[in-house]
């Protein structure tokens, strides 16, 4: 059994393979927001779709956008938690820790939170599972492509998660590169493991394990999180499963903040819902969960463009989501620390408000429903089964032909052949993972003969 988790012992300025060393001019923590900005996954995610399709002359919210937003509004929760938790702590270091870091190592997380995630979407996840699912009596050499990988391998292949992708990615090793990934902080790598679980441990029953978050490949990093962060073994079950560290719940309702408020604000702008709509929904949250919107209304007065008042509304809402959530964690302190909360922040602030459930049934009825999303996910099916049926084949095929040696010769060498089949299928599935949604579509057009790509082109 693992210490006794307090305010204190969950913080660990250590980073895998390394003991805590400080700069004169930055933290440990501020370190790790500058690795992962200026980290070629972060910026991949430029070309990755949020919600809609990647713009041509309007512009709405890619991955990268999305999730400096999400590090934004996480900043601000940080601060405001932090400088309250302050006040709870004996250590003189701990509480400078509350008062002065908390705020980077929550907005370093929400930078972290979608660099797992695949091109096309959340259906990108949708579309890696479903080729293995699909799949699995296909015969490569002389087995079904499900007799290549164990249980729990296979686990990890048919319900690919975002989640655990990312946690590889920051902590993984790749062939040529950094031994340890990017050696973010433990305290900081715990931020992001929203489900801190094995494969075989998913219950929808447990918020906490609705999802899993790290591959079986990357059972010891986790491992390692865990020991140096305090948290609690889940004792429900005899699987792999632990309960969330507190600093998951900042990050969580900062990217539900945005992705409610913000893709109602896309929506506006490519014409999806009216002015009025989008005004209406998002005055009532304020009102919801405030109750004076006079002097909002009295700045709406002077704005006459209507993107400039819905922009102006957007900040607005997100700033009184934010006090509510940063209420919410406060009044749930204790069972928060304990991993015992069993609700999001966001969830209060829903009981709560009439209007912000309507937001919720707008986005699912007049966004996530419109056919240019749709359009995207068919795609995104098409496109990533294609690639990974071409890799995957070639590279479990024991006895290759000179076409499945070609076809290697095209993969990175860090995503090349690894030790055993899993690790062979994981590292293809990771490279398709990491592809943009416009290296993705090329790719495949150029493997159908659709569009052969020339020299120099």
């Amino acid at each position: 059994m693992s210490e006794s988790l307090s305010w204190e012992s969950c913080i660990s300025e250590s980073r895998p393979g390394k003991s805590a060393s400080g700069e004169l001019h930055r933290t440990h923590f501020q370190r790790d927001y500058d690795r992962l900005i200026f980290s070629s996954a972060f910026r991949r995610l430029q070309n990755k779709t949020q919600v809609f399709p990647l713009p041509g002359n309007t512009f709405v919210h890619n991955r990268l956008t999305h999730s400096l937003e999400v590090a934004s509004v996480g900043r601000s929760l940080g601060a405001i938690t932090g400088e309250m938790l302050a006040g709870k702590v004996e250590l003189a270091r701990a509480e400078n820790f509350y008062r002065y870091d908390l705020s980077a190592v929550v907005a370093a997380a929400c930078l972290a939170h979608d660099v797992g995630n695949p091109p096309f979407g959340h259906s990108g996840e949708k579309a890696i599972s479903n080729y293995f699912l699909q799949n699995s009596q296909k015969l490569i050499g002389d087995r079904h492509l499900i007799d290549w990988f164990d249980e729990t391998q296979w686990a990890d292949l048919i319900n690919f998660e975002g989640n655990a992708n990312a946690f590889h990615l920051l902590t993984h090793g790749y062939k040529g590169k950094a031994e340890m990934g990017m050696q973010l902080t433990y305290t900081t790598l715990a931020s992001i493991l929203k489900y801190p679980c094995e494969a075989g441990a998913v219950d929808k029953k447990h918020t906490h394990r609705k999802k899993y978050g790290f591959f079986a490949i990357d059972l010891q990093r986790f491992e390692e999180v865990v020991q140096h962060t305090h948290m609690q073994r889940d004792t429900t079950t005899s699987k792999i499963a632990y309960l969330r560290h507190p600093f998951v719940y900042l990050v969580e309702a900062a990217d539900d903040i945005c992705y409610r408020i913000i893709d109602m604000e896309d929506a506006h702008r490519i014409g999806i819902m009216s002015t009025t709509e989008v005004s209406d929904a998002f005055l009532g949250v304020i009102a919801d969960l405030d109750g004076d919107t006079s002097k909002v209304k009295k700045t709406l007065k002077g704005l006459v463009d209507a993107n400039e008042k819905i922009a102006y509304l957007r900040a607005k809402t997100i700033s009184t989501m934010v006090n509510s959530a940063s209420r919410s964690f406060m009044e749930n302190a204790d069972d928060i620390l304990q991993g015992q909360f069993t609700k999001t922040l966001i969830d209060d602030a829903v009981s709560q408000s009439h209007n912000l459930r309507e937001v919720n049934r707008i986005s699912v009825e007049k966004i996530y429903d419109h056919h240019s999303v749709i359009q995207v996910e068919i795609a995104g099916y098409k496109v990533l089964s294609e690639i990974l049926d071409i890799y995957i084949s070639a590279a479990l095929c024991p006895e290759k032909s000179a076409l499945d040696r070609k076809t290697l010769h095209l993969l990175p060498a860090q995503f090349g052949v690894g030790k055993t089949p899993y690790e062979t299928a994981l590292n293809i599935v990771d490279y398709v993972a990491g592809m943009t949604d416009g290296y993705a579509i090329e790719m495949y057009r150029n493997f159908m003969g659709i569009e052969i790509k020339r020299h120099g082109a």
